[in-house]
């Protein structure tokens, strides 16, 4: 039987040298939603990431994109799939060489043979979409945080990508400016019916944003569900998160690799 989840996740252990920092991750995202995977910094969500984005090697059988292993693509597989996804990654990453018309452009050169009339026209639509094409000419030096954070996600567009991940998408943004970012990608998920993984850690966003929500912690995952059937969680640790209360317990070291070790057990 065929998931109806466009990428599932079975087993998936992830290891630094001989560190291992995600244990046992198993979960679906489902096509067409927005699915967010929050946790406090360290608990993993990076790491996962970097997985799910190809950056990160991957075993076979541990992450499956529309019935296919990630863990056995051969290289101009994983080229494939990279082309068919959109990163927004925490600090935008532009190219600070280029105009932020360049930086949108640059995907569509180097894997399209799009004439540059095309390439010129699907740029500056993708600036228009997030309120950028008056500043197509700018450079990213000149522009604010929030800005070039829309821009990176013009940039992410660029390919009109199957899947959309983004990571921190708040960060460092004022309230007002990350309001919009959020707005943004709803606006994707209705209009253009993209599939849409965030990472983060800010309560606020992710419950506005979420359809599913993937609640981790020391590289584990506590919970998996709606953005109400996470509320309403009755999990110690999923409590503590959500009321974003400091357990003192947690500020041992040896209490914090005792609950390690017994999450390992």
């Amino acid at each position: 039987m065929q998931s109806e989840n466009l990428i599932d996740i079975h087993g998936l252990n992830s290891y630094y040298n001989d560190r291992q920092v995600l244990f046992d991750i198993s979960f679906g995202i489902p096509m067409h939603q927005v699915t967010v995977i929050m946790g406090v910094s360290g608990c993993g969500k990076t790491t996962l990431f970097r997985h799910l984005t190809g950056l990160k090697k991957t075993l076979p059988g541990k992450i499956i994109i529309e019935g296919k292993d990630m863990g056995e693509f051969s290289e101009a597989q994983l080229m494939r799939y990279r082309r068919r996804i959109g990163v927004l990654f925490q600090s935008g990453a532009l190219f600070n060489s280029m105009t932020l018309y360049e930086n949108i452009a640059l995907p569509l050169r180097v894997h399209t043979k799009l004439a540059d009339e095309t390439i010129r026209i699907m740029s500056i639509m993708k600036l228009n979409m997030v309120g950028l094409s008056e500043f197509w000419n700018y450079m990213p030096s000149q522009v604010s945080g929030g800005m070039k954070k829309r821009a990176g996600l013009a940039r992410a567009l660029a390919m009109e990508p199957q899947v959309l991940f983004v990571d921190e998408p708040s960060s460092g943004l004022d309230p007002i400016t990350a309001a919009g970012l959020d707005r943004l990608i709803l606006e994707l998920r209705e209009t253009m019916g993209m599939t849409v993984v965030v990472v983060t850690h800010e309560l606020e966003s992710a419950f506005k944003i979420a359809d599913r929500m993937v609640v981790m912690d020391m590289g584990t995952i506590m919970a998996v569900g709606t953005p109400e059937q996470i509320q309403a969680s009755e999990d110690g640790r999923v409590r503590q998160f959500l009321n974003r209360e400091a357990d003192p317990q947690d500020l041992s070291v040896d209490s914090y690799v005792k609950c390690l070790l017994d999450r390992r057990e």
